[in-house]
């Protein structure tokens, strides 16, 4: 049984002065922690960032605006395209700002990779592996 999924999607970082650029996101997800997805974001060979984002909040994302904090999810329709909007804040720089992305990704394409995921581990089903190890030592005795 696949216990994995990968997708690799050409997405657009917004960035200032010349609009949309593309980079590369490849979303992972792995059975063995079925609560994550990670995306790594690149371009020119570089990883430019890499976050862990909860797979139900991603898959509300595409619904509807979701997340308070570091990541915010929404959808965006900009005429006949469906767009995930996620926007992430980095680390504070010492003026005490903060890094800020805004991402841009084909909402259908990223549908398409949760759907992978929820045939691995259906929504609802996850489990963590505490609850493996804590039945284990209940019944251990």
């Amino acid at each position: 049984m696949t216990t994995f999924v990968h997708k690799t999607l050409v997405v657009q970082l917004r960035s200032e002065g010349t609009g949309r650029c593309p980079v590369l996101a490849h979303l992972s997800y792995d059975a063995d922690d079925p609560f994550a997805v990670t995306a790594v974001f690149g371009h020119d060979g570089r990883v430019l960032a890499c976050w862990r984002l909860d797979r139900q909040m991603l898959s509300d994302g595409l619904e509807r605006p979701v997340g308070v904090g570091d990541v915010r999810l929404r959808p965006a329709a900009t005429g006949a395209w469906h767009e995930l909007r996620m926007e992430f804040l980095g680390d504070v720089r010492p003026d005490g700002s903060r890094q800020h992305a805004v991402v841009f990704a084909w909402a259908p394409t990223v549908a398409a990779f949760l759907r992978e995921t929820n045939k691995i581990v259906p929504p609802g089903r996850e489990r963590h592996p505490v609850d493996a190890l804590l039945a284990e030592i209940l019944s251990a005795g």
